[in-house]
């Protein structure tokens, strides 16, 4: 062990002069006192590693020396063994209650001294160690907890810069492109019939719809980010809302030579919000349609568990890139075009927050060889009516 610092502390000249000679030939350092206050006012200013303490001594014994190194805060962690010739088991148990860690009685062997110091040494050096880790962890984890504070703040501003970029779409950009579409339908309009004219009206009439669509969609998006909307949950039939969407879709999935097998019957009720359930079920065919090939087939598959009403849409075509899976459902964070069919857009999301909103959910998974899975889990009618 490494040199340590013991101080003695007994009235008895000879007994002070035996425990130095003792301590010294095994290398501490040592201290004597023949009082307890010389002892206090030499710890106060240079702390040892280890009081030995006797009990009986004039002006104030060894409890009163104990009890006034425990109450001062650089002095209290600092192991305080008696030694004493008072026996009784009464005069122990107030020497611990004063706060010593270890009591020897005279006459004692030096063997056990030296080893009940040494011990005592180790375990303060433990203590001591443990105090420091724990000190380093907790700044690790109070820096730590900053970082991810800040982190917080940077995603709270991005989320709130996303639902502002929303809102400017819905509100501010609506005015002007009402105008400019107004303006093409009349300009459309004074053009006579002809092959080609019939197909500019028919496309700038899916684009207008689209236009608005889009608009609609960030505006749902941003009154559920930014307070859950007053969205009340019914019993829902999932074929008619189904069947709904898969209308809204139709002229989309067209336009890509892309087909929506209807869904087969006998699809059960569903708690949630018909209109809002419409709108989620569109966005995610819409979503399917952009990984589709052409001349390829949606398909929906309905499976009922124990506790959800499972709705499973399935495409064949191109598949998620891997580092894009794990953020299919982020607003606007996919960049590129990962789709044949284009961008994104806000309809994953969308979907994804209306059915959170409505307590159910969605995942999506690649399928083999190619295609994907969107997986819509829903709350069936019945158990709601049961809790």
């Amino acid at each position: 062990m490494a040199r340590r610092d013991i101080m003695i502390v007994d009235d008895n000249p000879a007994n002070l002069k035996l425990l130095e000679d003792m301590f010294l030939q095994q290398g501490h350092g040592v201290r004597s006192f023949p009082s307890g206050r010389l002892a206090l006012a030499a710890a106060s200013k240079n702390p040892p590693h280890l009081f030995l303490l006797d009990v009986n001594m004039p002006e104030m014994n060894g409890y009163e020396v104990c009890e006034r190194l425990k109450s001062t805060r650089a002095l209290s962690g600092i192991p305080v063994i008696f030694l004493s010739a008072l026996n009784e088991t009464g005069d122990k148990v107030k020497a611990f209650r004063s706060g010593a860690v270890d009591y020897i009685s005279k006459p004692f062997q030096f063997e056990e001294a030296r080893a009940r110091v040494e011990t005592h040494l180790k375990l303060h050096d433990l203590q001591q160690s443990l105090k420091l880790q724990n000190e380093h962890l907790e700044e690790a984890v109070s820096a730590r907890t900053r970082e991810l504070a800040e982190a917080n703040g940077r995603l709270s501003i991005l989320d709130r810069s996303k639902s502002e970029f929303l809102s400017l779409i819905s509100h501010e950009f609506r005015t002007p492109l009402n105008g400019l579409l107004g303006v093409g339908e009349i300009i459309l309009d004074a053009i006579p019939s002809t092959e080609r004219n019939d197909e500019l009206r028919g496309a700038f009439e899916r684009s207008r719809r689209r236009i608005v669509s889009i608009l609609d969609d960030a505006l749902l998006l941003t009154q559920i980010d930014a307070g859950g909307g007053q969205f009340k949950s019914a019993q829902v039939s999932l074929q008619a809302a189904l069947d709904s969407a898969i209308d809204e879709t139709m002229e989309f999935a067209e336009s890509r030579r892309v087909t929506l097998a209807p869904p087969p019957a006998g699809w059960d009720l569903v708690m949630g919000d018909r209109d809002l359930l419409v709108r989620a079920f569109r966005a995610l065919l819409e979503t399917a349609v952009k990984f589709s090939e052409k001349r390829k087939s949606i398909r929906l598959v309905h499976e009922i568990g124990p506790d959800s009403v499972t709705v499973l849409i399935e495409t064949d075509g191109r598949t998620i890139p891997g580092s894009a899976l794990p953020k299919f459902f982020d607003l606007l964070s996919i960049g590129e075009a990962i789709t044949p069919g284009g961008d994104l857009g806000i309809g994953a999301p969308l979907a994804q927050r209306i059915l959170s909103l409505l307590g159910a959910s969605v995942s999506v998974a690649n399928r083999g060889p190619a295609g994907i899975r969107l997986t819509v889990k829903l709350k069936p009618a019945v158990l709601s009516r049961c809790n």
